[in-house]
């Protein structure tokens, strides 16, 4: 559901292009200072995507990796070990060839 082009995604664009519930990324914006989705006046969130993959990245962790404390979360993020990127990013291709190959079967 991402547009070419769009700079900032709305607080439910980015609850769907992550999958986690509105509670959850206020909770995370609390503990990691990385997350820091712009403001309007009213205090509506907007993401942009370096915020959305990051998201991701912390999602990975803690339910692929098994990583639940947020410490230790940031001491992840913090190294900049590539390999929970890389197995982050594969996981998400994987995730959308079983999508679309969910959708071809449903016309065979």
């Amino acid at each position: 559901m991402t547009e070419e082009g769009k700079i900032y995604y709305s607080m439910t664009e980015a609850q769907e292009m992550t999958g986690l519930p509105a509670s959850t990324l206020r909770y995370w914006e609390r503990h990691f200072c990385q997350l820091n989705p712009r403001k309007d006046g009213h205090g509506n969130r907007y993401y942009t995507i370096t915020d959305i993959n990051l998201i991701k990245q912390i999602k990975y962790l803690r339910d692929e990796m098994h990583i639940t404390r947020i410490e230790a979360i940031r001491q992840e993020l913090k190294s900049g070990k590539r390999e929970s990127d890389f197995r982050q990013r594969t996981a998400d291709i994987l995730r959308r060839v079983r999508s679309e190959l969910i959708e071809i079967r449903k016309f065979l």
